[in-house]
């Protein structure tokens, strides 16, 4: 989101819709290298539950200090990496046609399809590295939960199924919200005309609830709204409407 939105921002206020040629190549950079780095850590994330569930006495012993920091530091080399590879492949294409982004933001197949060299190689490779900067990933985390289901179906009372169950909630709702619209959006022909607003809703809208959604757990959060005046805003709608 830090990638695109104020450059999308900027566009909105001044209508200006142009962008450099290198100001681009940077943009797509770091915004696919965030999105591969944000697939890895909702790996790691679902790791960490997995051993949290299945594991929870051998837990403190192996998230060490050292663990976590390299578990932290992992997903943005390989986002780094890989996408550093894709974009520069991407980059030395020959651009010397109409250079209009069907897009609002700089990404790898509205820039391929304008090149006028042969950008077979190029889109190979950016198909290899769009698997394993979030094919990966997806499947890691769909192999966890299988694993926490079938250690969760095993838990006799209900209770025990729900707290188990509730200390995933979070990371599967953002997971899922995540790669839906990831699967939509590169997985769909390059013809279907939602492609753009499925893209807004997990290059933007997501950024914007995974806060919420992982704080919706919280009690000092809990409290923190149940206090707020801003709760009060419907009950006073309410109010008004009936008034009127």
């Amino acid at each position: 989101m830090s990638a695109i939105h104020p450059r999308f921002l900027a566009s909105l206020i001044s209508k200006n819709n142009r962008i450099s040629f290198i100001g681009c190549f940077v943009q797509m950079f770091v915004a696919d290298t965030l999105g591969a780095a944000e697939s890895y850590l909702l790996a790691v994330m679902a790791f960490d539950r997995d051993l949290a569930i299945n594991r929870p006495l051998h837990y403190p012993a192996v998230m060490t200090k050292r663990f976590c920091i390299g578990l932290a530091v992992l997903p943005w080399l390989i986002g780094t990496v890989i996408m550093f590879i894709g974009t520069m492949l991407t980059a030395n294409l020959e651009f010397c046609g109409p250079n209009e982004i069907d897009h609002f933001f700089c990404d790898f197949p509205p820039l391929q399809i304008l090149a006028c060299s042969d950008s077979l190689v190029s889109n190979a490779v950016t198909s290899v590295l769009a698997v394993i900067g979030c094919g990966i990933p997806f499947f890691i985390i769909l192999v966890v939960y299988i694993r926490i289901i079938i250690t969760v179906s095993k838990i006799k009372t209900s209770k025990g199924k729900q707290r188990a169950f509730s200390t995933c909630s979070s990371h599967l709702i953002v997971a899922s919200l995540y790669y839906v619209t990831l699967g939509i959006v590169y997985f769909k022909p390059n013809g279907n005309p939602y492609k753009k607003y499925f893209t807004l809703m997990y290059a933007l809208i997501s950024p914007v609830l995974n806060p919420f959604i992982y704080t919706l757990r919280n009690k000092d959060v809990k409290a923190a709204l149940s206090k707020s005046k801003l709760l009060n805003i419907v009950p006073c709608l309410f109010h008004y409407s009936q008034s009127r």
